[in-house]
């Protein structure tokens, strides 16, 4: 990041300019959209997402103390966001049942896709802590570092969750065949 970019971020904060704030979110866009994209699996909710989590951020700005954790504030509020949208999901979509999902012969599960599809459902099954850890890290591909700091939890913290999380997928997923433990 050069200095006179590092100086409009430094600045959104003070001057409250609102193209400033626009621009220091949009540098962003890729990452914010990724992330959003691996908790709600559908881009226009991401894309909505994102919206809501820019208006949340504007309207709470005057709450960030240190304008160099803008972008560990801005993801923050958007798992927040994420969170909220999944839970009225989970109020208006009925979920499908658990038993149509252990009927389904292994051998129909083959492709990656597939693959991709039930590592989804299988998060889902997960402990909330745990799923977020796991998307933030293997989906997002960030640091356990970067993590701790969205979440403003302790590495060790992080690293412990990571751990448990992944323990648990591995039994859900002791069944399936085409596991693979790494």
């Amino acid at each position: 990041m050069d200095s006179e970019t590092g100086m409009k971020q430094m600045n959104w904060i003070h001057v409250h300019d609102e193209s400033a704030f626009i621009n220091s979110v949009t540098e962003h866009q890729d990452t914010l959209l990724s992330i959003a994209y691996s908790y709600l699996r559908n881009r226009q909710d991401s894309l909505e997402a994102i919206q809501e989590m820019t208006c949340r951020a504007w309207i709470k700005r005057r709450t960030l103390k240190n304008e160099k954790a803008f972008k560990s504030w801005i993801i923050r509020i958007l798992i927040y966001v994420c969170i909220d949208e999944q839970r009225r999901r989970k109020r208006t979509i009925p979920q499908p049942d658990e038993s149509m999902e252990n009927n389904i012969p292994a051998s129909w599960m083959i492709s990656a896709q597939d693959n991709r599809i039930a590592m989804q459902s299988l998060l889902l099954k997960l402990q909330p802590k745990y799923r977020h850890v796991l998307l933030l890290k293997y989906y997002n591909y960030m640091t356990l570092t970067d993590i701790a700091s969205i979440l403003g939890k302790p590495e060790g913290t992080i690293k412990t969750w990571q751990h448990k999380g992944l323990e648990q997928l591995r039994k859900l997923m002791k069944n399936r065949r085409d596991w693979h433990d790494h």
